[in-house]
């Protein structure tokens, strides 16, 4: 399994998607979900991920530059 792809699905990964996973689940991370699977996991929309995304990148958090 490659680093850049989901664990669950194997669907390639954004730089964004490793970030939020990072962010929500384990900074020290090296296995990762997809925003679709991290929802579920997490039990909310992809939307509000993106939208977490955008809130993290505006505060200026290094993972989302």
């Amino acid at each position: 399994m490659s680093f850049n792809s989901c664990f669950n699905c194997g669907a390639s990964l954004s730089n964004d998607e490793i970030g939020i996973y990072k962010k929500a689940v384990n900074r020290g991370a090296v296995q990762f979900l997809c925003l679709d699977c991290l929802a579920k996991k997490l039990y909310c929309s992809r939307e509000m991920l993106l939208e977490k995304i955008e809130h993290f990148r505006k505060s200026g958090c290094v993972l989302f530059k």
